[in-house]
């Protein structure tokens, strides 16, 4: 029988009031169900708490990673299912310039920002506007000018949607109010398609649909260029497992890809992960240009759900998102959003089970 991995400990915590910008938010706790698919989610974040789905057999596991108790949200490093913002994946230096002015960020990675700073998007509590549990919940953010350092008020939204069977859509809106700023959000769930005991994912099957990545520095900073897969251990453009080539790089992977083709805010695959021994099969479809793969290679003895213990590549990240660093190279694709302009980010997953 599936255990309920919302223990009540995370039930009682989460009916604690807290503190944000001054006011008082209760957070809660949420459920999207349709089918054999569940979703839990929380406000603290807009996270996604869990994604139970069925393997060849039919039966149910969660295969994404996160934990029991709302304080351990609290105090995660790891983005564990968070939106993450405003600006997510890395900032060089924690400054850029914009209309003539240098903004200094918070230096939350190795003198760099990271996930929007000490108190990102993942690490606030939202509002939350709408709630059907078979269909969608909508959760709302007010990003205040000058926080983290960025300019102007945003208002900020997140749908996570079911549809068909066995899907679901995430939609990332977003409008600043008085000033440009950049926008670049993220949905930071770790997947491990053989559910929460199943150890790794070194032998989860990848194929990303991207043929060049983001070149970066020895602290995940881009360099600016854009260099080809193609016979390198980046290269998933055919399906291949994370451990065929993990011990060429350096300890885990954690790289933006560029999606091939013309996007012109369309939907493209970007990823598809399968792992053998459950059957389960993720396909994930995005309106952005990059795709952040990242392994969990820092992951150590982190205490999850149910007591298990996540390790070293516990699980994979498929973060879908505009360039990283984009604001200080020219060459990539604007993520600046001006006053009366609004940003939007999609994503589609779908989850089958065969053979």
């Amino acid at each position: 029988m599936l255990k309920v991995y919302l223990t009540f400990s995370f039930l009682l915590t989460a009916l604690l009031n807290a503190q944000a910008h001054g006011k008082e938010k209760e957070i809660g706790f949420y459920q999207l169900k349709r089918g054999n698919l569940k979703l839990n989610l929380t406000n603290y974040g807009a996270t996604i708490i869990s994604v139970i789905v069925p393997d060849k057999h039919g039966n149910l596991d969660d295969i994404a990673l996160g934990y029991d108790d709302i304080e351990q949200y609290k105090n995660d490093t790891c983005y564990f299912g968070a939106l993450v913002g405003r600006v997510a994946n890395r900032i060089g230096h924690a400054e850029f310039t914009l209309d003539n002015h240098t903004y200094k960020l918070p230096a939350n990675d190795h003198g760099n920002t990271l996930h929007g700073g000490f108190t990102g998007f993942g690490d606030v509590i939202w509002t939350v506007k709408a709630h059907k549990e078979d269909s969608y919940i909508t959760f709302t953010y007010d990003s205040q000018d000058n926080e983290e350092g960025f300019p102007g008020r945003v208002e900020v939204e997140v749908t996570y949607m079911l549809i068909g069977r066995n899907k679901y859509v995430v939609k990332m809106i977003a409008k600043p109010i008085d000033k440009a700023t950049p926008v670049n959000l993220a949905q930071h769930t770790y997947w491990n398609l053989g559910g929460q005991k199943s150890g790794d994912i070194l032998s989860h099957e990848v194929q990303i649909f991207g043929s060049k990545i983001t070149a970066v520095d020895n602290n995940l900073i881009p360099t600016g260029k854009l260099e080809s897969v193609k016979g390198t251990p980046y290269d998933f453009l055919e399906p291949r497992t994370v451990g065929s080539r993990v011990n060429e790089v350096p300890g885990l992977y954690d790289i933006n890809y560029v999606i091939d083709g013309k996007r012109s805010g369309h939907l493209q695959k970007v990823v598809t992960v399968r792992e053998n021994v459950s059957g389960r099969k993720l396909e994930l479809w995005s309106n952005q240009v990059g795709l952040q793969f990242y392994t969990s290679g820092m992951l150590k003895a982190t205490k999850g759900k149910n007591g298990v213990i996540y390790d070293k590549y516990g699980g994979i990240a498929l973060e879908t998102q505009g360039l990283p660093d984009s604001v200080n190279h020219p060459n990539f694709p604007s993520q600046i959003v001006h006053s009366g302009q609004t940003y939007k980010h999609y994503m589609v997953y779908r989850f089958t089970a065969c053979c």
